[in-house]
């Protein structure tokens, strides 16, 4: 239940966001964010909020852990649609969380993987992949520095 616990607190973001997927590029839109993350229930979720004000958009991620079988399922809300995304699930060995689930991408099926990996209790890293066979490829990247 403390997998997220690193993440409590305010962040800036550096954000670097793939412009056209699934066609090999390796052109990508970079912008700031800020986030916040808070325990809910007791420890067994939490809110996190960012907001992206270059791009004109925020989101919210609601993270719960599930006492019965020790995993975490993420799900995913953005401003520009709001409603919650299908959640991805799984958990942290180490320093390393790796969540996986299905999605769809532009009307199409797909799987998503979000992979966290906590450099320190003040660096962290966040990546989205997407994959429509065995093939993943990584479309959007995080990396979280804690705020003063």
């Amino acid at each position: 239940m403390t997998d997220f616990d690193f993440l409590i607190g305010d962040w800036t973001i550096s954000n670097r966001r793939l412009k056209q997927r699934w066609v090999g590029s390796d052109d990508w839109d970079t912008f700031s964010s800020i986030a916040t993350c808070e325990h809910r229930l007791g420890g067994v979720g939490n809110v996190e909020q960012i907001d992206c004000p270059d791009r004109g958009f925020s989101g919210m991620s609601v993270r719960l852990f599930d006492l019965a079988d020790s995993r975490w399922s993420i799900y995913w809300a953005s401003s520009d649609v709001g409603r919650l995304q299908p959640p991805v699930r799984g958990g942290f060995e180490g320093n390393v969380g790796i969540f996986e689930g299905l999605d769809s991408d532009e009307g199409s099926p797909m799987f998503v993987r979000f992979t966290w990996t906590v450099a320190d209790a003040d660096h962290a890293r966040w990546q989205q992949a997407f994959s429509r066979d065995e093939h993943w490829e990584t479309n959007w990247i995080m990396d979280f520095t804690r705020a003063d």
